[in-house]
């Protein structure tokens, strides 16, 4: 019998060794640090919310490559992107993964996988792993011509697979992406990263904090239903919470002090990088990648009130083309007793112009910088962008009052 409780014993404590083992090297470590416990933890109590975010701009901002995340078309003759006579890229499948071939003359020049996915409202561009560096390829895939064509900025002369991208793009396309020594860096010349440090997507920690504490509590204390260790947008100073979405949203022209990784609700954004004092209100050279937050700020509504970018914009939802919930946001300041109410809303197509605000006001305008020149003359290549500079547009005026008939 003894010897039973000794065996009994010593497989116990065998099995609590190796269930040690196991559970301890499946748990998640976030490459941030123990401070971050990983989105994944948000779903357990926030489910609603999760599914939803998981169809924004923001969640789908980057994503590994695969037939599922690439969505430009693949069926023979559309997949082709045509340079000149003799040069064409291809978009191919093969064994599961999918690539860009260069062609020239028929005969194969260079050949490269699909590995990142960045973007997806007006369309996407695409990254490949070159060695532990990241380049682009030259061809994306864009929504509103459902089109492959140049990607942003590229010589419509030439098939180029050399652009190097750096941790700065990935700062507004993803939540982390750690780089590898110095010494890697010096010896490639060219910014070299640890590709299993990626954190894809904007993640909840990105605008909510660090997490692993607040999961941690919450978890242990289930009766109190009082938010604690995370960082709410509502609860921060107008000022702070519009350098949380500057971010990303406040341009690429000024000078950068330091990772914006590191940056965390609460903090100020000019720790991060220099003011653009310039208020860019030329809306002829629209952006994705613009300074939206300085358009705002130079707008009548935004000086005359405490709104900030959340006032209009619920990062948790899906909100693209809905003309209708935005004209409710301006009618929630702008009513009929206010004497700035839109001095046409009382003709006879008064519910037409009530429902559509930002038509006149923040109208979408055409922009030529995210898209390239291509050989296809026939093709406009315009991405429209929503200007933040609201304002009276004159010409946008016009084309209401056109297509009303007056």
């Amino acid at each position: 019998m003894k010897k039973i409780a000794v065996i009994s014993i010593i497989l116990a404590v065998l099995f609590f060794i190796v269930y040690f083992i196991y559970t301890r090297g499946n748990e998640y470590h976030d490459p941030r640090g123990s401070a971050y416990a990983g989105s994944l933890t948000c779903l357990k109590c926030h489910s609603d919310l999760y599914k939803s975010y998981l169809h924004t701009a923001h969640y789908i901002a980057s994503s590994p490559a695969s037939l599922k995340t690439v969505h430009g078309s693949f069926a023979p003759g559309v997949n082709v992107f045509e340079m000149n006579d003799t040069n064409k890229v291809v978009m191919e499948k093969r064994d599961g993964e999918v690539y860009q071939t260069y062609y020239q003359n028929g005969k194969i020049k260079e050949s490269e996988r699909f590995d990142i996915v960045l973007g997806g409202v007006k369309g996407e561009s695409y990254l490949y792993w070159k060695g532990n560096g990241l380049n682009q390829l030259p061809v994306s895939w864009f929504s509103k011509q459902d089109k492959w064509l140049l990607s942003p900025r590229y010589d419509p002369r030439y098939v180029d697979f050399s652009r190097t991208i750096k941790s700065r793009c990935f700062e507004c396309h993803a939540s982390y992406i750690g780089d590898q020594s110095y010494e890697a860096q010096r010896l490639n010349d060219a910014e070299q990263f640890d590709k299993s440090s990626i954190v894809y997507s904007i993640d909840c920690e990105r605008c909510h904090g660090p997490g692993a504490q607040h999961v941690d509590f919450q978890t242990n204390n289930p009766g109190v239903k009082t938010a604690r260790y995370i960082m709410l947008f509502s609860s921060l100073p107008r000022a702070r919470r519009l350098d949380m979405c500057g971010v990303c949203h406040s341009g690429n022209k000024s000078q950068m002090l330091q990772s914006t990784f590191w940056f965390k609700p609460g903090d100020t954004l000019a720790r991060f990088k220099l003011p653009d004092f310039e208020v860019a209100v030329d809306t002829g050279k629209l952006d994705v990648h613009g300074n939206q937050l300085q358009l705002l700020e130079s707008s009548k509504c935004f000086i005359n009130s405490n709104m900030d970018c959340a006032t209009c914009h619920d990062t948790h939802q899906n909100q693209r083309g809905n003309t209708a919930m935005f004209t409710q946001k301006c009618l929630s300041c702008h009513s009929t007793d206010n004497h700035n109410y839109c001095k046409m809303a009382n003709t006879e197509n008064a519910l037409f112009i009530k429902s559509n605000c930002i038509q006149c006001h923040m109208p979408a305008l055409p922009s030529r910088v995210i898209i390239s020149p291509n050989s296809d003359t026939t093709l406009s290549a315009d991405i429209f962008v929503h200007t933040h500079h609201i304002a009276i547009y004159p010409q946008e005026v016009k084309k209401v009052l056109a297509y009303l008939g007056k």
